[in-house]
């Protein structure tokens, strides 16, 4: 793709060098070719990238004084976004490959145009594929599910039946989607345990991208739903009857309890734990390890934006490490009393 085209789509500034240069791939500065794209966001990263085999180069209006006068460069106000864009741009959803021999289809199955299905995939009767979605090899589709256009179904992904999947959405390899809750009722008698009715929906909207080996659960009698544009890391664990909010990222070894919301916008890093009925707000950011006890809610309320929640409870970090400070103060002082 030449650069004029990434520009016209993207938007930035070509400063210097030939609008019909090819762009063929992005790489970082150390290995890229004169066919790449790289970036940079300071000046010190710029000289990193400008210095490189890079064919053209994104950063921003004056991070340098002088470019070298025999590369491409385009300014932007987000160079990162721009690469990560132009790298999406650069690597097209892949070309329909169609429907191998070895899979199978149930009953009125709808499939769209231009949908490739791979060897041993399973198609469960009713099912619904949009056009141009890809399901890979050995990957499992239940009876009645929907799914929307251009989404891309890893190998060995297990749809539960009646999951209902919008346009674009990525599942890699591993996930389970729509799988039964973990909600049991103890008979206080005998001990015993009796499944609660798990007989509800799964619902993924647009664009969401779930990790290998994530599982999220369907609703026990209403939905689970996981809204436009969220983003699930490797191994993220969502129990029924939650709602996660548009554009959340949730990164690895995360597991969220029964019937607890995630606002817009949240940031919940590696390992945090989530417990029932519990309430993140919009644009909150809990940092790893972070706990939110059932029932509470965490929230930016009051607190500057971007402000991050961390231990168990989760608060605020500088409450934290406020806290931490008093507490290291309290032990020296106690040790010192041991010694008088």
């Amino acid at each position: 793709m030449t650069l004029e085209k990434l520009i016209e789509t993207l938007g930035g500034k070509l400063v210097q060098g030939n609008p019909q240069q090819e762009i063929d791939g992005v790489s970082s500065s150390q290995y890229a070719s004169p066919s790449d794209l790289a970036f940079a966001e300071n000046a010190d990263s710029a000289q990193k990238a400008l210095n490189s085999f890079a064919g053209a180069v994104v950063l921003p209006s004056l991070c340098v004084a002088v470019y070298p006068t025999d590369r491409c460069i385009i300014e932007a106000d987000q160079p990162r976004l721009w690469f990560a864009l132009a790298a999406k741009l650069l690597k097209p959803f892949p070309a329909p490959s169609g429907i191998h021999p070895s899979a199978v289809f149930g009953a009125h199955v709808e499939v769209a145009e231009r949908v490739s299905v791979g060897p041993g995939a399973i198609i469960g009767d009713h099912a619904q594929i949009g056009a141009g979605t890809h399901i890979e090899a050995g990957a499992v589709i239940g009876k009645h599910v929907r799914m929307g256009e251009f989404c891309r179904i890893y190998p060995r992904v297990v749809i539960y039946p009646g999951t209902v999947i919008g346009n674009w959405v990525t599942v890699h390899a591993g996930a389970v989607l729509g799988a039964d809750g973990f909600g049991y009722v103890r008979d206080p008698k005998s001990g015993a345990y009796t499944q609660f009715p798990q007989q509800g929906t799964l619902v993924i909207e647009d664009d969401v991208e779930i990790g290998a080996n994530s599982t999220i659960d369907r609703g026990a009698l209403g939905e689970t739903r996981v809204r436009r544009g969220a983003k699930f890391d490797n191994l993220v664990h969502v129990a029924h009857n939650c709602d996660i909010g548009e554009d959340v990222v949730i990164a690895a070894l995360t597991g969220i309890s029964g019937s607890s919301t995630v606002g817009k916008g949240a940031v919940i890093a590696g390992q945090v734990g989530i417990g029932d009925h519990a309430h993140v707000g919009p644009g909150v950011i809990l940092g790893g390890q972070a706990g939110v006890f059932s029932g509470k809610t965490v929230s930016n309320e009051g607190l500057k934006p971007g402000t991050v929640h961390w231990g168990t409870p989760a608060r605020p970090l500088q409450q934290v490490l406020r806290e931490q400070a008093v507490v290291a103060r309290l032990a020296k002082k106690g040790t010192k009393g041991l010694r008088g």
